[in-house]
């Protein structure tokens, strides 16, 4: 029973995050029109969820572990430039598209992870620094190679197989990609909470000295964290590339910060050592249904970047309160 007891709960880096996601449903059920709950509806902030979490979940690693990566920004435009460009314009098979998507996202993160052991520059001036570098190559890559800045991939490029698993509607309105998301969150809730895997990065949170003279491989670590942060990146953009039939440079940006806020609006702290794969997929949840949840109310569109910036701010603030709470929580004695 004391596995149970309130105190255990509230300690739980996923117990603000959860209560945040039943507020901000409440809130959009009430607010918002019937349509909200409907498929229709549901998919609208399902499919942005899972697009978002996909990344969002080893960028949350990465946090727990005390870095951060921020050039999944233009990570993902390049992974989806890349399978465009070989099976697009090339014509060449799909499945070569997809593992050069892939290849890319693996090269960028040993980049990023490499950089960041071998040196003293802290991993935000580092991805920031190859966050400019991915995007100007896949820029110049493109328009040399294409010509345009835009590169279509039709669904007969794409072949059904790829395109049944990688980008399709289901029920004519769920991207396929759903199901990537959540089978992903599984894996990385059984390496993280269930293996040694998952304690060795939240001791480098902690202290990444003491777990180093631990034994623990912090920098072999630190590269494979950023080798999935890369590679997750480049896979959303080759789902969205088959999903969409088109690549293009500029998309991806918006997903440094949406990515961040769902991490943070998930439990996950900002100095690293804490938070939790359930957090992270609550969080991402919670942020998917407030950017779309506003499109089902009567409130002005405008309002939009207001409301998550406060539900930022109020995020933060439960989650240190629940973190307090717990802390401070004595069982009374029988």
């Amino acid at each position: 029973m004391n596995n149970l007891s309130i105190g255990n709960l509230l300690r739980r880096p996923e117990a603000g995050a959860l209560l945040g996601l039943v507020a901000v449903l409440v809130f959009f059920v009430i607010f918002g029109s019937a349509n909200f709950l409907q498929p229709a509806g549901t998919a609208s902030w399902l499919n942005v969820a899972a697009n978002l979490g996909i990344v969002a979940i080893p960028v949350g690693l990465l946090m727990i572990a005390g870095e951060l990566d921020i050039s999944i920004g233009a990570t993902i435009p390049a992974g989806a430039l890349a399978v465009a460009i070989i099976s697009g314009h090339f014509d060449l098979p799909i499945w070569l598209g997809i593992l050069g998507a892939l290849g890319l996202g693996l090269g960028i993160g040993l980049i990023n992870g490499i950089l960041v052991v071998r040196t003293a520059v802290p991993s935000l001036i580092v991805t920031l620094g190859t966050l400019f570098a991915v995007q100007g190559l896949a820029l110049a890559s493109s328009v040399l190679m294409t010509g345009s800045t835009s590169v279509a991939l039709s669904p007969a490029e794409s072949g059904p197989l790829a395109k049944a698993l990688f980008g399709e509607f289901i029920g004519g309105s769920f991207q396929v990609i759903i199901f990537w998301w959540l089978a992903l969150t599984v894996v990385y809730i059984f390496y993280i909470h269930f293996s040694p895997f998952g304690n060795w990065i939240f001791a480098m949170g902690g202290d990444k000295v003491s777990a180093r003279n631990a034994g623990i491989p912090t920098r072999r670590l630190t590269i494979v964290l950023f080798v999935l942060s890369s590679m997750s990146a480049a896979f959303v953009g080759v789902c969205q590339a088959i999903l969409f039939n088109v690549a293009q440079v500029s998309a991806g940006m918006t997903f440094i910060f949406n990515s961040i806020i769902s991490v943070v609006v998930g439990g996950v702290l900002l100095t690293g050592g804490f938070g939790s794969i359930v957090g992270i997929f609550f969080g991402t949840i919670t942020f998917a249904i407030v950017n779309q949840g506003i499109y089902f109310t009567n409130f002005d569109r405008n309002w939009s970047s207001l409301i998550i910036g406060i539900m930022l701010l109020l995020a933060v603030l439960m989650n240190n309160t629940f973190r307090n709470m717990a802390l401070s929580y004595r069982p009374k004695k029988k």
